[in-house]
């Protein structure tokens, strides 16, 4: 009887024309997520059901006759707690949790009442990595100014943004000018004064955030430092040499004893006697 009543009540709720949507509930992979359950003023609930509708479509939880259920066959069996004021809780939450949820609520007049709610579920944004780059001249003196990239990435994770903050001043804020790929790189000319000056990539989604911290000067004293070639020195050293190799291998297959119409001609008049002289 119950479950008839059940469906019923679902059968109702697709030709019933009050319905709220766009209410969204966002929540952090290993947390909590608490879908409220809205009521019209004067809305005395007498039952409601609450369903997933995407990606599966599955019954979670109802309130029937003055009793709390949430012990269906679904993906959050064991890990959905109805309230007592008839809001549902999902922990632990997992990755594949987000998607859209229904609770109809009927009061004891038996007007219907649904609400539509969208979960996401975020993964906990991990500490990003920073790194720096620096574009010298070829001077092993110390340079006046130094420019610099900072690279920033946070590893396996989707749905970020990319931030930066200068530390040690008043204005934090950095002028978009400076910012790359999405924000992921920063381009800065830092001179002596800014030797102490810190750089912060801020790595965030709506539920979490971190951030990691260098002090680039100091890699612009490192790359300038006596004895230290930066990468163009190296490329302008390497790269020709392997081109003059290649080019010597490349004329002496070219231009070898045997290479040529008349040299092959040469070449086989020497190996023709070796071959005419017939075994006695």
């Amino acid at each position: 009887m119950a479950v008839w009543y059940l469906w019923s009540l679902l059968l109702w709720e697709a030709l019933l024309p009050f319905v709220v949507t766009g209410a969204q509930v966002q929540g952090q992979v290993g947390g909590s997520a608490l879908l409220v359950a809205e009521r019209p003023p004067g809305f005395q609930i007498r039952e409601a059901i609450w369903r997933s509708l995407w990606p599966s479509e599955e019954l979670l939880a109802t309130f029937f006759r003055g009793s709390l259920e949430t012990l269906y066959h679904s993906r959050f069996l064991g890990r959905a707690q109805l309230h007592s004021n008839l809001s549902l809780e999902l922990r632990p939450l997992e990755s594949g949790d987000s998607g859209n949820f229904s609770v109809l609520l009927v009061d004891k007049e038996g007007r219907a009442w649904t609400q539509t709610l969208q979960l996401k579920v975020y993964d906990a944004v991990p500490r990003p990595e920073v790194q720096v780059f620096i574009a010298v001249s070829g001077d092993a003196q110390l340079p006046k100014t130094c420019q610099v990239f900072l690279s920033c990435w946070a590893p396996n994770i989707s749905d970020i943004t990319y931030s930066w903050r200068r530390e040690g001043t008043i204005d934090l804020d950095i002028k978009p000018g400076g910012l790359f790929v999405d924000g992921q790189v920063l381009s800065v000319s830092l001179g002596p004064g800014d030797k102490g000056v810190a750089y912060s990539c801020i790595v965030s989604n709506p539920v979490s955030w971190d951030l990691a911290t260098v002090t680039p000067w100091e890699s612009c004293h490192r790359q300038a430092a006596p004895g230290m070639a930066s990468y163009k020195d190296v490329l302008l050293v390497v790269v020709p040499v392997l081109l003059f190799l290649i080019l010597a291998g490349l004329s002496a297959w070219h231009w070898g004893p045997c290479s040529g119409k008349k040299k092959k001609d040469v070449c086989a008049d020497e190996v023709a006697p070796e071959t005419e002289n017939p075994l006695v």
